[in-house]
């Protein structure tokens, strides 16, 4: 199938999301199928640019800047930029090909227009990858009232929705939300999990053992530091721990907008077991991942909707059992219980999670039946061929 993938996150950018759909876009063409990625940036100069990355056509397109910017600059140049891209692939080689089918990644919730203008043309079916309930998230969170500006997203995430024949949601807590959308004509949702390709271990520039972490027991968070993570939380438990284990240290590797202030806060406690280090290639998380005992995942107790993050995947491909502070009801409390590869908890009480965090430690399960059980259960349920199998049953359908 030629297929066109509308996505803000491609490489060269390192987050999970960019890495997920490098690894989609790989497996696409593994399978027999010709995707082009189409990828608004601020990085190039020319109305478009055409490349390839690993065997994948790539089509970066230029529009506004939308990264670190606040609130109302970033909204305008999120809604420039999906017509910002319908010009460029009209002006671009790509602007006779018929697609047999759309498929786009949210965030950003504003992909809509571009996804219509395409779907016209081929008179194809559309595939939404939602891995972002905005502006609901942004309401928990108390970033967002319900006000104007909240009724303004609303109707944007409810255009989208609208382009959509079917919508592939990350946890079957969130299906509930789109509820009355499904009941419609030709609508359809469905849990399509969250995907990694396995890597290999090439090394990585962060060296625990040149660190005051140097022989301790490493529970490690790597990704995103921002408000809907919650990461605070961790350095309270390292905090109660740093006076009572000296064989257990925490390593916090990425960016995002709370890192200042957990950075701050770590300095202030003079804690001896926190480590930063600002973000890594995506490569050389396997060798990151390889100086570790426990991988962490992070979400804010006030999220009311779902999702298993992309680091959550990283870890347990790379054989890591899991620490999970999570919100009520998310899928991972019973994913990571039943099949033993960790501790998930909803507890907001640091003193009661640094015995669960102990606990891990000093827990009698072999560390290899752990590493197996997390490996096997990466590669039944969170490989990108099971993911392209499934987006393209949905397409034909």
């Amino acid at each position: 199938m030629r297929l066109a993938i509308i996505t803000d996150s491609y490489a060269p950018l390192r987050s999970s999301a960019a890495v997920q759909l490098v690894d989609l876009a790989n497996e696409f063409v593994a399978q027999g199928h010709d995707p082009l990625i189409i990828c608004p940036t601020h990085e190039i100069s020319d109305l478009y640019c055409c490349w390839e990355h690993e065997n994948v056509h790539v089509l970066s397109i230029k529009a506004p800047n939308r990264r670190d910017l606040g609130y109302v600059r970033r909204t305008l140049a999120e809604l420039c930029m999906p017509y910002c891209a319908m010009r460029a692939l009209m002006k671009s080689p790509y602007k006779n090909v018929i697609f047999d089918g759309v498929i786009w990644y949210s965030p950003s919730i504003f992909h809509g227009p571009l996804v219509k203008a395409i779907k016209q043309k081929s008179h194809c079916r559309s595939y939404l990858v939602l891995r972002d309930i905005f502006p609901e998230w942004a309401v928990d969170m108390g970033l967002l009232g319900k006000g104007l500006p909240y009724l303004f997203f609303k109707f944007i995430e409810k255009f989208q929705y609208s382009m959509a024949n079917v919508i592939g949601v990350q946890t079957y807590a969130n299906q509930s939300y789109l509820k009355d959308w499904s009941h419609k004509p030709n609508r359809r949702v469905e849990v399509l999990q969250n995907w990694l390709a396995e890597t290999s271990n090439t090394g990585c520039s962060i060296k625990v053992q040149n660190t005051i972490l140097a022989g301790r027991k490493i529970f490690v968070y790597a990704g995103n530091m921002g408000v809907a993570q919650g990461i605070d939380l961790i350095l309270h438990i390292a905090k109660i721990l740093d006076s009572q284990r000296h064989d257990i240290g925490f390593l916090l590797v990425g960016r995002g907008s709370e890192l200042k202030s957990l950075k701050k806060y770590a300095i202030s406690e003079c804690l001896t077991n926190v480590v930063f280090y600002n973000e890594i290639n995506p490569a050389e998380v396997s060798g990151l991942y390889d100086q570790c005992d426990v991988g962490i995942v992070a979400l804010d107790s006030r999220h009311r909707t779902h999702n298993i993050p992309g680091k959550f995947l990283s870890y347990i491909q790379n054989g890591l059992p899991v620490f999970a502070c999570v919100n009520e009801g998310n899928d991972l409390l019973e994913l990571i219980s039943t099949n033993r590869i960790g501790l998930a908890s909803t507890r907001l009480d640091p003193v009661k999670l640094a015995v669960l965090v102990q606990g891990m430690i000093d827990a009698p399960d072999h560390p290899a039946d752990i590493e197996t059980r997390c490996k096997t259960l990466a590669k039944e349920l969170f490989s990108p061929e099971v993911a392209v199998r499934q987006i393209i049953r949905a397409l034909q359908s």
